[in-house]
């Protein structure tokens, strides 16, 4: 069934524009998989029955993983399935009449506005300058978060920019999201300011199709140099709890949203496609407004 599997995420790829590091978690689940069907005795498609998907959930479920893993293992394996039943490998649902245990809901964690704020105080090029770090680096990184919580980008999203993407006369910067999807995303003054100091420094040249931000080597940025950087940024700030890129993501739509901004926009602007996923936000706003509503008002609580 390796072969299968090849040609499956091959599909992913070619025919449904899956992004990379979906197709590489894919890989690696259905490859557990593989193992604990050829442990089965479970060599074809044929041989794919509901018995043996309740002891492969069983057998991953008895590692006291948590239930979003387990989801994602199981969406994998459903998947090739789904695939199997497409192509005519399979002719029955090994899935049908398995109860799969739903998603845990878990708010997703963010900055105050206040500690934005002190990020930014902390992070001031002037102010790492005077702590006999690279003044450029200081105006990268700090270009860097204006932008990821300005325009609420992802990680890899912020690594894969070029310069050409990013318009700072009209305040825009064109991002390439999940599924290859593309979208126009609006720029704050303050991120387009620090960007412009920024580019002013960058290492020339400023061709279109260069990386706008640069490594210690001049080539692309990744996404875990990205997660440093912004943690690094972090202890600066003496934050007692952990920042990543995704929490100022996080922090960019729940600031929207606190200040007005239509559900329907922040998901555009996120690149989300489905709004269920942005809705998540919503909760975190309303919690907040019970909180301030709790403590504000005299008779909220006895």
């Amino acid at each position: 069934m390796e072969l299968l599997v090849e040609r499956f995420l091959l599909h992913l790829k070619a025919q449904r524009n899956f992004a990379r590091n979906t197709v590489k978690a894919y890989q690696s689940d259905l490859a557990e998989f593989l193992a604990y069907a050829a442990a089965s005795r479970a060599a074809s498609p044929a041989a794919l029955d509901r018995l043996l998907m309740r002891g492969y959930i069983a057998s991953v479920s008895e590692r006291k993983v948590s239930r979003n893993t387990l989801l994602r293992k199981i969406s994998a394996v459903r998947s090739f399935v789904r695939y199997l039943l497409e192509t005519g490998q399979l002719e029955t649902d090994p899935f049908d009449l398995i109860t799969i245990p739903k998603r845990e809901k878990r708010l997703p964690r963010f900055l105050t506005e206040g500690e934005v704020g002190r990020l930014q105080d902390h992070n001031l090029p002037a102010e790492v300058n005077a702590r006999e770090e690279s003044y450029y680096f200081a105006l990268r990184d700090y270009a860097l978060f204006e932008l990821v919580y300005s325009s609420g980008l992802r990680r890899s999203e912020a690594s894969g920019l070029n310069v050409g993407d990013l318009d700072l006369f009209s305040g825009f910067v064109r991002v390439m999201g999940k599924g290859s999807r593309e979208r126009l995303v609006p720029v704050g003054d303050k991120a387009l300011s620090a960007l412009r100091d920024y580019l002013d420094t960058r290492p020339k040249p400023l061709a279109h199709g260069l990386p706008l931000f640069l490594n210690h080597k001049n080539g692309r940025l990744t996404g875990s140099g990205i997660a440093l950087i912004f943690r690094k940024m972090a202890k600066r700030a003496r934050f007692a709890r952990p920042m990543n890129p995704h929490s100022v993501r996080h922090s960019f739509a729940t600031h929207m949203l606190d200040r007005g901004c239509d559900l329907k926009s922040v998901q555009e602007m996120l690149g989300h496609k489905n709004l269920q996923t942005t809705e998540l936000y919503t909760h975190v706003s309303l919690e907040r407004l019970k909180e301030v509503y709790d403590k504000a008002h005299p008779r909220a609580k006895k």
